[in-house]
């Protein structure tokens, strides 16, 4: 029985390995860092889209604004994303924005990822957003796995990180 335990968490080790680093000279711009631990609650106001399908699926949560110049060049990347591991992944633009100046930019700016808003700012308030773009990357175990500025010199986001964060929590299952 011990080393079955021994064995079980070895592997534990293993899997948690697999996912990126966690860089600790970061500015995250964000007062509370979830990285490695059990994220907050998801909660929206209003979805502006149909609610995605996210049990057992790795959530990508980026919080933006239709003002944000860095939000917006986020956008094509983000819909590339979708295109390529929407299968793993479940990619979610969450806005504190109301839902007519959200709609009104989606018109004039393709977005093919689900849309929520939250006046309230429930969860930016959780995590303590201080700058945006803003993405927190949570896997079907509850953990924020990658969380902070996409483009952040010290830790961008990239392809091969969230490539990284999908193979990990497919060796997780």
């Amino acid at each position: 029985m011990l080393t079955l335990v021994a064995l079980g968490a070895v592997a534990h080790a293993n899997v948690q390995d697999a996912y990126p680093p966690i860089v600790t000279e970061k500015n995250l711009y964000a007062a509370t860092d979830f990285r490695g631990k059990p994220a907050p609650e998801f909660v929206v106001g209003q979805w502006l889209s149909d609610k995605p399908e996210m049990k057992g699926k790795i959530l990508f949560i980026d919080f933006w604004a239709t003002w944000c110049g860095p939000c917006k060049a986020l956008i094509p990347k983000v819909n590339d994303w979708h295109a390529k591991y929407g299968k793993e992944v479940v990619f979610i633009g969450l806005s504190d924005e109301p839902a007519e100046t959200v709609t009104k930019f989606q018109a004039t700016t393709k977005m093919n990822y689900p849309q929520a808003i939250d006046p309230e700012r429930r969860l930016h308030k959780a995590l303590g957003v201080k700058g945006i773009p803003h993405v927190m990357i949570v896997t079907p175990d509850g953990v924020v796995r990658w969380q902070g500025f996409p483009g952040s010199a010290e830790d961008p986001l990239t392809e091969e990180k969230l490539k990284q964060i999908i193979a990990a929590s497919k060796v997780a299952r």
